[in-house]
């Protein structure tokens, strides 16, 4: 029987069902040895040998980048050494960011207990930052194709053009369905002072923007509460 509900836990669950639960383990022991087990008899078992199947992390097949290098060393060299006269643009979105306000307010930690935060909230729906360089502005949640072609007119705005060297501007972009769509591409082919210079697959936090992204979770986003004044 501990065989069966090891067998059970290190494989795959039958059907629909996403994960393994104590209660779905002693069923298929059941149907397998023709005996009866309980699921906290289960749930002791696992215990026992540390396995949780309960739990998933997750993974990342990546494929092979045979450019990746020379990708990374191209935008670093951007950073470090940026040509005299270009204007450097890292460009990206964050995208369906939900406002959020707390029903109750939140208590601070205090000696042996974590801060609290309160758990039921009221909407204020939800939208996205487009930032690009040291230009952000706020919009209602749209990730779309046609409104990134928007946003390549206005940073930099078409009434104020960047001085234009004779090299062009670099623009620094990630692999995002917004920035490889047809109506993007279309643009930057018609606009050949910007040089896009796309960052490797699944390696974004090459693009500075995400950076600063990152700084806004951490401070803002994630344990903050947006009232609907300030919506």
């Amino acid at each position: 029987m501990r065989v069966a509900v090891v067998a059970a836990a290190t494989g795959i669950p039958p059907g629909p069902t996403a994960n393994w639960t104590h209660t779905a383990i002693a069923a298929q022991v059941a149907g397998t040895v023709s005996a009866a087990i309980s699921a906290s008899q289960v749930g002791r078992i696992l215990a026992g040998l540390d396995l949780k199947p309960h739990k998933v992390r997750g993974w990342l097949t990546r494929r092979d980048t045979l450019d990746f290098w020379d990708r990374v060393r191209d935008i670093c060299a951007l950073y470090c050494t940026p040509t005299k006269g270009a204007i450097v643009l890292s460009i990206d979105e964050k995208a369906a960011i939900q406002a959020r306000e707390r029903r109750h307010p939140s208590q601070p930690a205090a000696p042996g207990r974590a801060a609290r935060r309160e758990f039921e909230y009221r909407r204020h729906g939800t939208g996205s930052i487009v930032a690009a360089g040291g230009h952000h502005r706020a919009d209602p949640d749209r990730d779309h194709p046609a409104q990134q072609r928007r946003d390549l007119h206005r940073l930099p705005g078409p009434a104020r053009p960047p001085p234009a060297p004779r090299q062009g501007h670099p623009r620094v972009l990630d692999n995002g369905s917004s920035h490889t769509a047809r109506h993007t591409r279309a643009w930057l082919a018609v606009h050949p002072r910007w040089h896009v210079h796309w960052t490797p697959p699944h390696a974004s936090w090459l693009n500075q923007v995400e950076l600063v992204f990152s700084a806004l979770t951490r401070a803002v986003l994630r344990n903050g509460t947006s009232p609907a004044a300030t919506t």
